[in-house]
């Protein structure tokens, strides 16, 4: 009988860790989101006399640097997020959107840094400074999985943040969406010639996802910048008939563009 009732009491103690796990770190990505939520910035152009008056282009975030001026914030995205040139009329201008909802600050942005190859870019904006996200130094590794918030259909009805979850399916070369080498254009068979690797998630991403942080879900870390879905078939099936393959930047190319920028 004593020896029976240990081994109840031992299966119910076990039986109690192995439910607690998950739950705590469930538990973890809600307060993580909540963190990160407020270095999520919108992507776009802005000219007050147009219609609509503001048009998103994808999602940024605040990076954290220690050496960085408290009169300015650098703000991390998609080099294929910035434009390669605006109207050239005095009135539409490159903009990051900061805040939530359907009135959200609109400031000015400057390009001080393009990374074409590794599709990153980082953006200074003035004024009020706004929370920001850290950047990891651990390994990823396949089959972990990670969140990532931005803005996947846009901002029709207000800047809100949206947030998808994935697993790390594989470390790959950079991959070319593409479905035969005639789509391929000379710059990029040149790129995959020497390609470097990236991460592809099982998760949903749309056009509004570019530039948004994929991040650890206990600290909220970045481990990555989402920068290009894989597509079925053409542009307008990325929102009626997503592939569910998600590629994402390892952020180490984006501390290195951080080095090498002057960002004074």
């Amino acid at each position: 009988m004593k020896t029976t009732h240990r081994f109840r009491s031992l299966f119910s103690l076990l039986l109690m860790m192995a439910i607690s796990i998950p739950i705590t770190a469930t538990a973890a990505l809600p307060d993580t989101i909540s963190k990160v939520k407020p270095a999520i910035v919108g992507i776009g152009i802005y000219n007050k006399l147009a219609t609509p008056r503001a048009q998103l282009l994808g999602t940024g975030f605040a990076v954290r640097i220690s050496s960085q001026s408290t009169k300015s914030q650098i703000i991390a995205t998609n080099a294929h997020v910035v434009p390669s040139r605006l109207l050239n009329d005095g009135k539409t201008q490159f903009v990051v959107f900061v805040g939530q909802g359907k009135s959200p600050d609109v400031r000015n942005a400057r390009v001080i840094a393009r990374d074409e190859k590794h599709d990153l870019a980082l953006l200074k904006i003035t004024g009020k400074a706004i929370p920001t996200l850290s950047m990891a130094n651990s390994q990823v590794r396949e089959g972990e999985e990670y969140p990532f918030t931005g803005f996947p259909i846009g901002a029709i009805l207000g800047l809100y943040p949206v947030t998808h979850k994935g697993m790390i399916s594989s470390i790959t070369p950079v991959a070319i969406p593409a479905r035969n080498a005639k789509e391929l254009t000379i710059k990029q068979l040149k790129h995959l010639k020497n390609p470097y690797m990236v991460y592809q998630l099982d998760a949903t991403a749309y056009p509004g996802n570019s530039g948004s942080p994929v991040y650890h879900p206990a600290t909220g870390s970045v481990i990555a910048i989402v920068n290009k879905v894989l597509l079925k078939s053409t542009k307008e099936s990325a929102l009626t008939n997503p592939s569910d393959i998600t590629y994402a930047i390892p952020v180490k190319h984006l501390q290195q563009l951080i080095k090498r920028t002057a960002l004074n």
